[in-house]
């Protein structure tokens, strides 16, 4: 079938093989078949049997002089075409398609098939990645008014931490409804990437596939997904990238938590209080729901369902145990209480009834810091659970309006109950409470166990030291009588419980989070809004290639196993230099890309087939992400068993990055490199790591077959000689790193500033090599392939339309010219005269150009 505007026209294979000339005119008629709007002729081509010349009446565009073999280019897919399968056309769109026709070095004719889309993930991830940001700080202020009632000093610092995430609600709340209204095109062009309501959307994000058609060898096709470094390029780079300012923050925030009273929580604290949060928010109402299906058991007298319901309910009880038992929590309880109204230290006792105690009142709020111009002391920050390095005999009274402590007396004469979050001040914290509370969960878990036991066999347990506790209990109940009336008080006592660690928990951490934002207002908001806009590229990026992947990789079974045992090594190829504004973009995305290891995929089956239902989603909070990507029934029942049944995917997220522009030689000559070197060797010990764990569980035969038999694990020990080297410009890195991620079935990456003229000079020039390197491709034609891949606009240079503003219409590309290469200054790396010349002609003519 032959789509045009026109008409359309049917024909068989047979036919056209049949014909005398090789060719087919075809009648070209309208939709409803009853007008002809034109002819069409179709011709066959022989692989091996056509020479250069007779490429000329196929194509007119090409030009004779640059003897370039585009066979054809085409902005439709054809709808039989594999890669363009329904399942794809989900997510993928707009294809623009190159056929090249090549010469191999036994004189025979390879097809060449470039395909590059735009990929729906641009904008649908990071649309709900806001709805989860937005959904999550909207939990936290709800956490922080249940902190109930905290002394004036805590309940500033609340208000104003409150207010902050306020504003942070309202600016992605505005972001969300002006991405929600955008039509346009499926990705961001880079002349828009300092647009702040298109932040938290990934530059130029496309994937680019290269099908080779080869005699006497079958289809072969390689990936990789080009999209502009993940940076907060809205923000700008002034004070430097992510990574060097969160390490700048963490310093200055030890010293504000010693100066207004804040235990000094490390991010690995701060992680842990996260954790601790979702743990409990989990298990609560998991714990819950297995408890009525032990009740519904119980009442259906099935002691199969009886003992397989107790066996999960005891895991996951077991497990809520062993997430709460840790110290942070303990020493956050006794700091919650020491902020609430009406605490008292030990040391109240022993002075003199009337002093009146220091109030942290008088300590100025995060928002007062600027206003006052001092700086905190330079103390070291306190840690959780040792006694803070600002204790004095001064006696700290937390009242909540600064007054007496004497409780007013009732008519009757009596004194009134305080409430109950509000310590008395003759009641000091009993600190092994929290040991008491959590161990009532155990206890509880140990009677419904013991019942269950007893009801399996009917007879009277046992009284052995640690169940002599539980005899009265469990014997008060008739063991002939309903097997749910006597379970369900010790199913409730469970409940209750773990209901009261939850509540007890749950307001622990969350003043440990409230610390930890008081200390940081208002530049770790800051920070969080600079990560979260760099996430949100990073992960946009990394969703688009999993699904090329997955979709690629259906039908393999080696894959799909390797899938699930060990997960897939995603490789990040970065161009950017480390001199100017690309030192902080490169910081950035050095953050970015480690943020990904906190994500994991799970595949599910779609309702239906349609597109709407095809799309990836995301659900999680910050610390952890899953993208669940949904398949039609069909290809989903092909999947492996432990992938149907919902097990987390990993994806291990390693950056390499080697600068290769004019940029570069001034910071390999004059600058610092040392962010490269550390992103390299760290990300080496990322990807070996990987390999040996790929190594203990799956087997050689899972991973796809190559041309070239070099050893992986020689191929590791290049590279990891390779990124110890003192080399400028060593490109060798990167060379190493793909071969590596192709032959560990991994996904590919190229990102630059803009993901324009440096990737595609690095996509080409890597596509033409592994045309050489596996398909045989004549060495005479290696260089007029490159030329000809390069012979139009690079994949970045589209005229593009923004429907909702049509003053961004832009042109992403400057129309430069397609056939620079790596080193547009190489001459000037001859002699070091020639450099310093060219840096003074330079100077010169931006004076000129800005006076």
């Amino acid at each position: 079938m032959l789509s045009s505007f026109l008409g359309s026209a049917t024909f068989s294979v047979s036919d056209l093989l049949r014909s005398k000339d090789d060719q087919l005119t075809l009648n070209l008629r309208s939709s409803d078949g009853v007008l002809a709007v034109g002819t069409v002729l179709v011709s066959r081509v022989n692989m091996g049997e056509m020479e250069e010349g007779d490429v000329d009446h196929i194509t007119a565009d090409v030009q004779q002089a640059q003897k370039c073999t585009l066979v054809c280019e085409s902005s439709q897919a054809t709808p039989n075409d594999k890669d363009n399968s329904p399942l794809t056309g989900a997510v993928f769109k707009n294809p623009v398609c190159k056929v090249y026709k090549f010469q191999t070095v036994d004189s025979e004719w390879m097809l060449v098939r470039e395909q590059m889309e735009e990929c729906t993930l641009s904008f649908s991830i990071p649309r709900q990645l806001l709805h989860l940001y937005i959904q999550e700080d909207m939990r936290r202020i709800q956490e922080l008014r249940d902190l109930g009632e905290l002394s004036p000093h805590w309940d500033n610092l609340r208000k104003e931490v409150i207010g902050r995430y306020g504003q942070v609600i309202a600016a992605y709340q505005e972001t969300l409804a002006e991405l929600n209204k955008i039509t346009g095109p499926s990705f961001k062009p880079s002349c828009s990437k300092a647009q702040r309501y298109l932040e938290f959307i990934p530059i130029n994000l496309h994937t680019q596939r290269m099908r080779v058609t080869c005699p006497r060898q079958t289809d072969a096709f390689y990936d990789v997904i080009t999209v502009g470094a993940p940076a907060a390029h809205f923000q700008g780079f002034k004070g430097g990238g992510l990574q060097r300012l969160l390490s700048r923050h963490e310093a200055e925030k030890k010293s504000f938590s010693t100066a207004y009273q804040c235990i000094y929580y490390s991010p690995e604290h701060t992680a842990k209080a996260q954790e601790v949060l979702h743990s409990v928010g989990h298990l609560q109402p998991l714990i819950s729901g297995l408890a009525d299906q032990l009740l519904q058991a119980a009442q259906q007298h099935s002691m199969a369902g009886l003992r397989e319901a107790l066996k999960t309910l005891a895991g996951k009880t077991e497990q809520f145990v062993h997430a709460l038992k840790d110290e942070l929590v303990k020493s956050a309880l006794l700091a919650l209480h020491a902020a609430q109204p009406g605490y008292v230290t030990k040391n109240q006792n022993q002075t003199l009834p009337g002093h009146q105690g220091h109030s942290h009142q008088d300590h100025p709020s995060p928002s007062q810091r600027g206003q006052q111009g001092q700086s905190p002391p330079q103390n070291p920050g306190h840690s959780p659970g040792q006694p803070s390095a600002t204790d004095s005999p001064v006696v700290v009274c937390n009242n909540v309006d600064g007054g007496s402590q004497t409780a007013p007396i009732r008519e009757d004469g009596q004194t009134p109950l305080k409430r109950q979050d509000s310590i008395p001040c003759h009641k000091e914290y009993d600190e092994e409470e929290w040991d008491r509370v959590w161990a009532d969960v155990a206890k509880s878990l140990n009677c419904v166990i013991a019942m269950v036991d007893k009801l399996q066999e009917q007879e009277p347990i046992s009284n052995n030291q640690e169940q002599q506790v539980l005899a009265d209990v469990i014997t008060s109940h008739n063991p002939e009588g309903d097997w749910r009336e006597q379970l369900c008080p010790l199913v409730v006592r469970l409940k209750e419980c773990i209901a009261e660690v939850v509540v007890r928990a749950r307001r622990a951490m969350t003043f440990v989070l409230l610390q930890e934002a008081a200390c940081s207002i208002p530049q770790g908001l800051f920070l969080k809004q600079r990560r979260d806009v760099v996430f949100s590229q990073a992960l946009a990026a990394l969703a688009c290639g999993f699904v090329m992947r997955l979709y690629a990789g259906m039908e393999d079974k080696g894959f799909l196993r390797q899938l699930h045992l060990v997960g897939l090594v995603a490789q990040f190829e970065s161009l950017l230099s480390t001199y100017s504004e690309e030192i902080g973009m490169l910081e950035d995305m050095e953050v970015g890309i480690s943020d990904l290891h906190r994500v994991a995929f799970k595949i599910t089956q779609a309702k239906t087939d349609d597109p709407c239902d095809l799309q990836p989603v995301v659900i999680g909070r910050r610390d952890h992400y899953t993208v669940e990507v949904p398949l039609p029934r069909l290809a989903f029942q092909m999947l492996p068993h432990e992938i149907k049944e919902g097990k987390a995917l990993q994806v291990y997220p390693v950056l390499f990055n080697v600068g290769i522009n004019e940029q570069q030689t001034i910071a390999d000559r004059f600058g610092d490199i040392s962010l490269q070197e550390r992103i390299n060797q760290r990300n080496f010990e990322i990807l070996d790591s990987y390999y040996k764990s790929l190594s203990d569980k799956v087997p050689s035969e899972c991973l796809p077959c190559f041309q070239t038999r070099t050893d992986l694990k020689d191929l590791l020990g290049t590279l990891g000689q390779n990124v110890v080297t003192k080399k400028r410009k060593n490109v060798e890195i990167l060379w190493l790193a793909g071969t590596i991620c192709r032959r560990l079935n991994g996904i590919r990456f190229t990102s630059c500033k803009s993901a324009k003229d440096r990737t595609s000079m690095s996509v080409t020039l890597e596509q033409c090599a592994l045309l050489r390197d596996e398909h045989q491709l004549n060495k005479d034609y290696f260089i007029r392939a490159l030329d000809c891949m390069r012979s139009r606009l690079t994949q970045g240079e589209v005229v593009c339309q923004w429907d909702s503003d049509p003053e961004a219409a832009c042109s992403v590309a400057e129309n430069k010219p397609a056939s620079r290469h790596f080193y547009p200054i190489a001459l000037l790396l001859v002699s070091s005269h020639l450099l310093v010349v060219w840096l003074i002609l330079s100077l010169v003519f931006l004076l000129a150009k800005y006076q």
